[in-house]
């Protein structure tokens, strides 16, 4: 049976994840896929910080160069986050002929044609699906079942930072920044939350959406972008007054002329919508296709 080796770049959060899903669910990967994975390397700064997972000490290294540039690695997974290193390194492991998988939204949105660019001119996959909505499979729909498609529209609720802050609001009455430190405390927001509560990430997520939807590219500085910050709980009770609720949405739109509206800001939904009842740290995108119409999934981001 064919083997899959792979070195992660990036030990924190979501490395740990990885890490721990690829040495429990080995088996169930091997029997879907009919192919093996095996974690060969893991770069990170801090190799010494107890992540409470059980990892091979021998694997660990300082040197992301031994991820990218090791011949024995076939998938290169790239959680580092931000602009650089991280294009740096994703760049330098499609040039060795290495298959890319990254979380990284920010890093597509402003750099993501030279990425595809030399992962097509070196026949390497650069692949995404957690970038967006987190355990939503929007992108495979987007590219794959839902291929077939026209969309219109493309609609969600795309960060969960946000849309946490914004329920406990909602549902008891609380102001912002009091639930901004209790959301750090608990680990749903950043110790710098400043790219979630202005709508940086939802904008990142936005753009990979509106790229694969309508097939083009936008300039990420073009997408008019709004955060939370300025939400009162006055302003959470004025709209539920009114039968709506406050969310963070994501939005974008095909007009007929072929002009493409793209656009993150707080918006009021009815609350008859399904979109209105997604609460705490979930996501929820909705598309809609010239034939398969409205579709929405919902899922923690």
């Amino acid at each position: 049976m064919k083997e899959l080796r792979v070195g992660l770049l990036g030990f924190g959060t979501i490395g740990t994840g990885v890490v721990k899903l690829l040495g429990k669910n080995a088996g169930v990967i091997e029997k879907r896929s009919g192919c093996g994975v095996r974690l060969v390397r893991v770069a990170d700064l801090d190799i010494e910080t107890d992540r409470g997972v059980e990892i091979d000490r021998s694997l660990l290294t300082t040197d992301a160069s031994q991820v990218v540039d090791n011949p024995e690695v076939d998938v290169v997974i790239e959680l580092i986050g931000g602009y650089e290193p991280a294009r740096t390194f994703v760049l330098r492991a499609i040039e060795n002929g290495k298959h890319v998988v990254t979380a990284n939204k920010a890093l597509l949105a402003l750099h993501g044609r030279e990425i595809f660019a030399a992962a097509a001119q070196k026949g390497v996959e650069v692949l995404f699906e957690a970038a967006v909505g987190g355990g939503i499979p929007i992108i495979t729909s987007l590219k794959e079942n839902l291929g077939a498609n026209r969309f219109s529209s493309v609609f969600g609720i795309l960060n969960g930072t946000c849309n946490y802050i914004l329920s406990r609001m909602t549902h008891e009455g609380l102001e912002f920044d009091a639930v901004l430190k209790e959301a750090q405390a608990a680990g749903y927001a950043e110790a710098d939350p400043t790219f979630d509560i202005e709508g940086v990430d939802t904008a990142h997520k936005l753009a990979l959406l509106v790229s694969l939807c309508f097939g083009t590219a936008i300039d990420f500085d073009a997408i008019h972008t709004e955060g939370i910050a300025a939400i009162s709980s006055q302003d959470i009770r004025f709209a539920d007054q009114f039968g709506y609720r406050i969310k963070l949405l994501a939005i974008g739109k095909l007009h007929e002329d072929d002009t493409i509206e793209a656009r993150v800001h707080p918006t009021m939904i009815p609350k008859s919508y399904p979109m209105a009842d997604v609460d705490g740290a979930f996501n929820a995108i909705r598309v809609v296709g010239d034939f398969v119409g409205p579709v929405m999934q919902y899922g923690l981001g």
